[in-house]
Parts: C-alpha cells; sequence; structure tokens
C-alpha cells in the first residue's frame, strides 16, 4: 500500500510539473513600472496609493532600499512566487550594486499575496520575517476585504524592517510556530529530478541554436543566444543606477532576485 501511494504521489507531481513546461516556455507579461505602487488590479483608492507614494520615497530616501507594491490583474497561470521573482528581475528593484530591493505582490483574482526579497535583504527580510507579516497584518484584512489596510500594514511593517527593526521581527517570527513540511516518498523525489532535467534541457534548447555546416559539427559552429533569454546587469528590465528615470519617475536600479520571501492565500 506504501509503494502504491508512492506511485500514486509520484504521478501527479509529474503531470503537475508537465502541465506547467507550456507556460515555462514563454515569459508573462508584466505591468509596466509607472511608479512605487502599480495598482494594475485597481483595488486600491487614490487617497491610500498617495501616502503609500511617499512612504516608500521617504524609505529610500533613508535607506536606499527600495520597495514597490503591485497588484495583478492576473498571475497568468503562475505560481505568485515565479511570477514574483521574475517581476522583481524585470523591474530591477533596488540598487545593483546592493540588490536592495522587495516587492509586495497582491493578485486578489486568485486571492495570493507575496513580498518578493532581493538578495541584498534577505538577511533582513527573511522567509520567517516575510511569512510573519503576510499572516498577521495582511491576511486578516484581505479576509475582511479590505485590500487598502492590508497593503498598508503590510508596507508598514516591512518599512519597519528595513528600517532597523529587523531583530524585533525575527523574535517575534522565532516565537511562531512553523509546522513542518511533509516528507517526499523516493519516487516523488526520483520523478521531481527527471522532471527538472527535461524542463532545463527544453530551456537550453530552446535559448541555444546551432548554426550547422554540412550537416556536421565543425569549427564553423556558432552558438546563438536566443533574443528571449534572461540577462543580467543592464538587460532586460534593468535600468541604470538611482530610483529616478530620465523623466523623472520612478525606475528600479538594476536589483537581483533569488526567488526569497513568502506567499500567502485567503
Amino acid at each position: 500500500m506504501r509503494i502504491g501511494c508512492a506511485a500514486r504521489g509520484g504521478i501527479a507531481a509529474l503531470l503537475l510539473l508537465l502541465s506547467c513546461q507550456a507556460v515555462l516556455a514563454q515569459a508573462p507579461a508584466f505591468p509596466p513600472l509607472s511608479g512605487r505602487v502599480v495598482d494594475d488590479a485597481g483595488i486600491l483608492d487614490a487617497q491610500t496609493k498617495a501616502s503609500l507614494e511617499a512612504k516608500l520615497a521617504d524609505l529610500e530616501t533613508r535607506t536606499t532600499n527600495q520597495l514597490a507594491v503591485v497588484t495583478l490583474k492576473s498571475l497568468q497561470g503562475y505560481d505568485i512566487a515565479d511570477f514574483g521573482y521574475r517581476l522583481g528581475r524585470h523591474w530591477g528593484i533596488g540598487l545593483k550594486e546592493k540588490n536592495n530591493g522587495a516587492l509586495l505582490i497582491v493578485a486578489p483574482n486568485e486571492r495570493r499575496v507575496r513580498i518578493e526579497v532581493g538578495y541584498g535583504l534577505e538577511g533582513s527580510l527573511t522567509d520567517a520575517v516575510t511569512r510573519l507579516i503576510i499572516e498577521n497584518a495582511i491576511l486578516p484584512r484581505f479576509r475582511a476585504n479590505d485590500f487598502a489596510g492590508g497593503v498598508t500594514r503590510g508596507v508598514d511593517d516591512i518599512v519597519a524592517v528595513l528600517s532597523g527593526q529587523a531583530t524585533e521581527y525575527k523574535q517575534r517570527a522565532a516565537k511562531r510556530p512553523d509546522p513542518s513540511a511533509p516528507a517526499i516518498d523516493v519516487v516523488t523525489v526520483i520523478l521531481l529530478l527527471i522532471i527538472a532535467f527535461i524542463v532545463i534541457r527544453s530551456l537550453t534548447a530552446s535559448r541555444i541554436r546551432p548554426s550547422r555546416r554540412r550537416g556536421q559539427w565543425g569549427a564553423g559552429t556558432v552558438l546563438v543566444p536566443d533574443s528571449g533569454s534572461w540577462g543580467s546587469g543592464s538587460g532586460g528590465g534593468f535600468s541604470g543606477g538611482g530610483g529616478f528615470s530620465d523623466s523623472g519617475g520612478f525606475s528600479g536600479g538594476g536589483g537581483s532576485f533569488g526567488g526569497g520571501g513568502s506567499s500567502g492565500e485567503w
């Protein structure tokens, strides 16, 4: 019976990951970075947006840390963690030399929220701290349909952590019970490794197109990067250092993200 359950769990994981492979083949459509608050889903009133913009601008002035808020009409079939990682890199939130950016992402249609953390802030905005903020400050208000209140309280807590109160929040987070993740059986692990290998090979093949002469590999072979592949530095959504674009509006500073942060749902 144990083998049968393990096999069924592995097959379910296999089918789920295969269904996501088509989504991985193309990048999502991101909203433009029009300011520190991008309310693409239209859930924030003008007064709340103005108040949030002022808080985020003040945070950047005092600490150089960049925090942006974005509400999305749709996650376009992506998991919010994957979408957030890609969006953070596309916008380049945070300074390039510090990677000190963070995003508060709300997807009301999918009822998902995430705090995405840049490399340079992972020591302060740990997974435990971001989970604490989501569960204590944001989700209770979202469940009461108070989106403005949830976003505002979430921003206030993130700003507090990035303004020097990280130790206090870490202590509070350490007191919360952290349920252990369910064990994964051997069959599922093997299938996940196989799927990861297939996906990596597929993505690599789509990004490198060999030029072949006379049907054989030789000295004339040229590897041409796909124009849609991810880049770093000033490519993609990255912009030069500083929090403002040439036109005077907010822009990212080239910060990078590695998937740190936490997600929640209501």
